[in-house]
């Protein structure tokens, strides 16, 4: 079965106090968007590489891999108006009997292993996607007040989300819903069950100043 990642990176620089859009920031001397497309090729170079992009980046993009002498074949596309629809754009055309891995340019730190437990498992059963277990005390919230809630019954959910591409087209047919926050859900809603697998915790969502401090003291044990 053939192998798809679409990887999406249409964030900005906002939460980063930063006018460079964060998948461009600097993660020890290198765009954070090439350590992310470096793990799906150094787990399997002959998958078809796609990365979405908002087309006002596309040419800084052109220039970062210049400039970082990054050759690593890969096709860039261009995003929509939210991830839904830059997904729903993008995954069209692919062809039905492959796997789709959806996952977020900004997640530099996803391990081989979580690629691979995803890639077999979604063969097996339709879909998978990686999640951890929450460390922290939870609390709901509830209007000025706040309760407690048991943290076993819940997960922190991380990507690459793979489907069968079959699946993924049919779920992305849907109208876009302002709480479709990730690919699952939006599957999910279709009447199709999830099916979770362990991720890792270094596999973070750069988002705020911190996170790339973090992601650089973790890149230095990978």
């Amino acid at each position: 079965m053939n192998k798809i990642v679409l990887i999406v990176a249409g964030g900005s620089g906002t939460r980063m106090n930063s006018e460079t859009p964060k998948q461009f920031m600097l993660l020890q001397n290198r765009p954070v968007l090439m350590h992310t497309l470096s793990v799906f090729y150094h787990y399997n170079r002959d998958m078809e590489f796609i990365l979405a992009l908002p087309e006002s980046q596309a040419e800084k993009w052109n220039e970062l891999c210049k400039t970082h002498d990054f050759g690593l074949r890969h096709q860039v596309v261009s995003g929509g108006e939210t991830r839904f629809h830059t997904v729903k754009k993008n995954i069209a055309g692919l062809p039905n009997n492959s796997l789709v891995a959806i996952h977020d340019g900004v997640r530099p730190l996803v391990s081989l292993d979580t690629i691979d437990r995803c890639f077999r498992v979604a063969a097996e059963f339709g879909n998978a996607v990686p999640c951890i277990e929450i460390p922290e005390t939870l609390r709901r919230l509830s209007g000025k007040r706040s309760r407690q809630v048991n943290r076993t019954k819940y997960r922190l959910i991380q990507t690459p989300q793979i489907f069968l591409a079959d699946i993924l087209k049919e779920a992305y047919n849907q109208d876009y819903r302002s709480d479709f926050t990730d690919d699952a859900g939006v599957v999910e809603n279709l009447g199709h069950a999830i099916h979770l697998v362990q991720g890792n915790g270094e596999n973070i969502k750069i988002t705020y100043p911190q996170d790339l401090v973090v992601a650089g003291a973790l890149l230095k044990n990978y």
